[in-house]
């Protein structure tokens, strides 16, 4: 009978509770990772924003975002922006942080929407307000009209809503003004609903399966 050293089983034990270790520790990092961002810029440079548990829930990565706040330049003070399908709240805080006048965040979910007014609060953003609302609705109000310089558009990717999205937000966005949209595929090679909307593409990038896409008000939308 082989007798074994002890010190090698030791040596063993102590080698597969170090993997067991570095495993538990990867796993720590990725649900960190998954539950929290980080603003980049501005007056709240490094702060983290929770990222509730919820399905579909997807914030914008922090390197698209990077690039869409390259693409507006970093200073976006007196702007009035509309975070309009908001979850975690990344994209409209990222502009509060960088000046915006004023921000309305608008999500459908009820946990969700509590999730950012507890933020609002802890940042003590007067300039931005939560509304618990669905998107599509609240944009088609008359009174949106022309409200805002930016809009924001990141719907749920199972409900192919994009279009829709588009067509609802046009008309709250002033002339030259802005319009973000994050969709599964392209959509800025549709030159009639583009012409129909009036809008154009500025900039268009992806990142793994995202498209996202700023587009310009030039025109008025034909009725």
């Amino acid at each position: 009978m082989t007798r074994r050293n002890p010190s090698s089983r030791l040596t063993a034990a102590a080698a597969d509770g170090g993997k067991a270790g570095q495993i538990k520790a990867a796993q720590s990092v990725a649900r960190t990772a998954a539950q929290e961002v980080r603003i980049l810029g501005g007056q709240w440079k490094r702060t983290p924003l929770p990222v509730p548990v919820s399905a579909g829930l997807r914030p914008t990565p922090s390197r698209v975002r990077e690039t869409l706040f390259n693409w507006l330049g970093q200073d976006l003070s007196g702007w009035r922006v509309l975070d309009a399908f908001a979850g975690s709240g990344a994209l409209g805080l990222e502009a509060a942080s960088r000046g915006a006048a004023e921000v309305c965040l608008i999500e459908r979910d009820s946990q969700l929407a509590r999730s950012l007014q507890t933020v609002v609060t802890r940042l003590k953003a007067s300039q931005v307000q939560v509304q618990q609302a669905d998107a599509l609705s609240w944009m088609r109000q008359p009174a949106r009209a022309q409200a805002f310089d930016l809009v924001f558009l990141d719907p749920p990717f199972d409900d192919d809503m994009f279009v829709d999205a588009l067509r609802a937000a046009m008309p709250c966005v002033v002339e030259q003004g802005w319009i973000y949209l994050e969709a599964p595929r392209a959509m800025g090679d549709q030159p009639e609903l583009l012409a129909e909307l009036g809008l154009r593409l500025h900039r268009h990038g992806q990142a793994g399966m995202v498209h996202f896409h700023l587009f310009q008000r030039v025109a008025v939308a034909v009725a």
